[in-house]
């Protein structure tokens, strides 16, 4: 009975130290998650700006005029992609120069690079990277107001496509789909909203307009929309132009929640992706300012909202440099330095030491050095004393110069002599033969 007791008490025992642990596991797990929905919550919520630093209705519609019919998904990351203008820049000119790359190939590729996500998607959209690359003022600006208007810029969004509804300007086709739905905002209530899709899901064509005439007549002059034409757009054939159809894969997980006017992932699709490091389990989506890299902010609101993971990845970037620009040096150190082979010389000795005999006789496996040739040295000459010595001064002459009197002098004495030998010789064709005296 006594073992019966002890079995039942460590049984209880076990069972309830499981029972503790679990619900430990629970509880750190729902605070995670919490914390994780907050800090996204954060992000996605408004900012209290001052009236000078809001953008105005007429500017944000502006800004959105050239992406406003775009499919939503495309248009989500569109927006995101926008607050990291010079990824943008390096990855529209990897695309260029890799145009061969689709699919399931580029999609692998995507693996090493390091960008944010919604750069990564875009880059199987050609047309879409081009837009935001050539025009980096209006990407930025987009970018910004994103960030800080986000609410606002897509009720703007739906402005427009009314105001393209209106016009008689929305009609579905084989490339996109145009239908009205109701959507539910945070007080309950429900709205009309206009809802842009692919026709075919797998298939994603790029549309470009004139915003000018696509809602109609625009409405603010002094406020024209930004306009982008690509490559072979051709505006005779129609008010509407669509790019080649994009096979989107797993780039195509963004979306928009209009009832609350925010954007929204996929959370299976964007985890099914090769390129996607840090998997997610919220569809809310957070800005990373890692990949804004040198890129200010806005306004001071707008960044001390993400400025403080920036100030995280400056100073961890700060410090890999400083180990990596270290480590270099060494490096480079040990390259030019050649230490020598302590190990091989140390082989060496043991082997000589086998090898030498232990009387004292001649070492038979000795091998006989060759002489070496003597070669011819020049004998040294001895250096003369080069001691300068005091040069007497040269006398006064007639002649100017002190170093070429005696040779000017010299000179004239030869010619006074020819001279008076030719007269001599004159004076013996005159007057007859000269006898010599004996």
């Amino acid at each position: 009975m006594a073992i019966l007791a002890l079995k039942l008490k460590q049984l209880f025992v076990l069972t309830t130290t499981m029972l503790l642990l679990s619900l430990s596991l629970i509880t750190t797990a729902g605070f995670a998650q919490t914390a994780a929905s907050g800090e996204a919550a954060t992000q996605s919520a408004a900012l209290q700006l001052d009236e000078d630093e809001r953008l105005t209705v007429e500017e944000i519609e502006q800004l959105v005029a050239p992406i406003a019919l775009h499919p939503d998904a495309l248009l989500s990351q569109i927006l995101m992609a926008s607050t990291y203008p010079l990824e943008v820049v390096t990855a529209d000119r990897w695309v260029k120069a890799n145009p061969k790359l689709k699919d399931a190939a580029l999609e692998k590729a995507m693996v090493d690079k390091d960008w944010d996500p919604s750069i990564k998607a875009l880059t199987a959209f050609p047309t879409v990277l081009d837009m935001l690359n050539a025009d980096l003022s209006w990407t930025q600006q987009l970018g910004d107001a994103f960030l800080a208007q986000q609410e606002e810029l897509l009720a703007a969004v739906q402005t427009l496509r009314k105001k393209a509804h209106e016009a008689g300007n929305l009609k579905s086709n084989d490339q996109v789909t145009y239908k009205e739905e109701q959507a539910k905002t945070d007080k309950g209530e429900t709205k009309t909203v206009i809802v842009v899709q692919p026709a075919k899901p797998e298939i994603v064509y790029v549309p470009t307009y004139n915003p000018a005439l696509v809602y109609g007549t625009w409405a603010y002059p002094a406020y024209p929309p930004y306009t982008y034409y690509p490559p072979g757009y051709n505006a005779a054939r129609g008010l509407f132009w669509f790019s080649v159809g994009y096979a989107v894969g797993n780039n195509w997980w963004g979306g928009c929640h209009w009832g609350h006017n925010n954007v929204k992932i996929n959370v299976n699709v964007y985890n099914n992706n090769r390129y996607t490091v840090n998997k997610i389990n919220n569809s809310n989506w957070k800005h990373n300012s890692y990949h804004r890299k040198a890129v200010p902010y806005r306004n001071d609101k707008v960044s001390k909202r993400h400025g403080e993971s920036r100030k995280r990845n400056t100073k961890a970037r700060e410090s890999y440099r400083g180990r990596a620009d270290k480590g270099r040096r060494d490096l480079s150190t040990q390259q030019r330095v050649k230490k020598p082979n302590k190990s091989l010389s140390k082989q060496k000795r043991k082997s000589a030491a086998r090898k030498a005999p232990t009387r004292k006789t001649k070492a038979v496996n000795k091998r006989p050095q060759a002489k070496k040739k003597a070669t011819y040295k020049r004998p040294k000459t001895k250096k003369k004393n080069t001691a300068q010595r005091t040069r007497k001064a040269p006398k006064r002459s007639a002649y100017k110069g002190a170093g070429k009197g005696r040779s000017v002098k010299r000179h004239s004495s030869r010619g006074g002599q020819s001279r008076a030998r030719n007269k001599s010789r004159k004076k013996l064709k005159r007057g007859g033969s000269r006898r010599r005296s004996r």
